[in-house]
């Protein structure tokens, strides 16, 4: 499997993620010219991707859906609530008659010889969901956008290779912050978004002696910083209560603007 994160933060993101024979995006929260940018760093086209897979419809999510449906017929992935909101977004426009799917959370479905389990996230959006995508017995997955984590959502993190995990944002630099009161109170909540510290004692939870790589991404471009959120992350996985150190694995940051490096097991 090829794994790499083309843009991960509040300004926009996208993921790619395949195997030989088939990929997926995760979400089209960017321009089409920058997610045909991020594939040609990892030697694939737009034209090589068979699905897009939405998590919800915020419009970092979703920017570049549309373009991608029409321009290329790419089908588009989402559950029901979100379908509902993609059709009312002027900025999404219109969608082509058939590509626009509806799955639901806890019903596995196939994109070519990708297994995709979508699972409920908690944020605050019509009904989001993450994603694990599997393949030959190999693993990845998405989870971003939660205010919080659940023993449910652990069990659909378990076992993976590849993880790309929210640490969206520091507490104090937040509540001391520009932000106003209400949008400090939305992100803070359990239908916000997860904070470098909760990120790191959900990511300790996740931990496995065959994971290979773990991005933390969507981060905030006002509330964090990369070497902040780094940090934050490994304290909490290295004094937590696991058998692991930060240190035993491959933590990177995913980059808001520039693709990661592409992870292949």
């Amino acid at each position: 499997m090829k794994f790499c994160s083309i843009a991960s933060g509040s300004s926009g993101n996208c993921i790619y993620a395949g195997s030989e024979h088939s990929s997926v995006l995760v979400d089209a929260g960017i321009s089409g010219i920058r997610i045909e940018r991020g594939l040609s760093s990892i030697d694939r086209t737009t034209r090589d991707v068979d699905a897009v897979l939405v998590t919800h419809e915020h419009s970092d999510h979703i920017k570049g859906v549309g373009v991608l449906a029409r321009k290329y017929g790419l089908p588009i992935y989402a559950t029901e609530g979100t379908a509902r909101e993609l059709k009312q977004n002027r900025q999404v426009g219109e969608i082509p008659e058939g590509l626009l799917r509806i799955i639901h959370a806890d019903e596995a479905f196939a994109v070519g010889d990708l297994l995709i389990r979508p699972f409920e996230i908690p944020h605050d959006a019509a009904e989001p969901v993450g994603f694990r995508i599997e393949c030959g017995g190999k693993s990845a997955a998405v989870a971003t956008d939660m205010g919080c984590y659940t023993d449910y959502i652990v069990r659909n993190l378990e076992n993976l290779d590849v993880l790309l995990l929210e640490a969206n944002h520091d507490v104090r630099m937040l509540e001391t912050g520009p932000y106003p009161y209400y949008l400090k109170r939305r992100i803070l909540s359990d239908h916000g978004h997860l904070s470098n510290e909760t990120s790191g004692q959900l990511l300790g939870r996740l931990l496995n002696d065959g994971i290979r790589h773990v991005f933390l991404g969507h981060l905030s471009k006002e509330n964090n910083y990369e070497a902040l959120a780094y940090e934050t992350v490994c304290t909490e996985v290295t004094f937590g209560d696991n058998p692991y150190k930060a240190g035993d694995f491959e933590i990177t940051i995913a980059g808001r603007d520039e693709p990661s490096a592409a992870v292949n097991w």
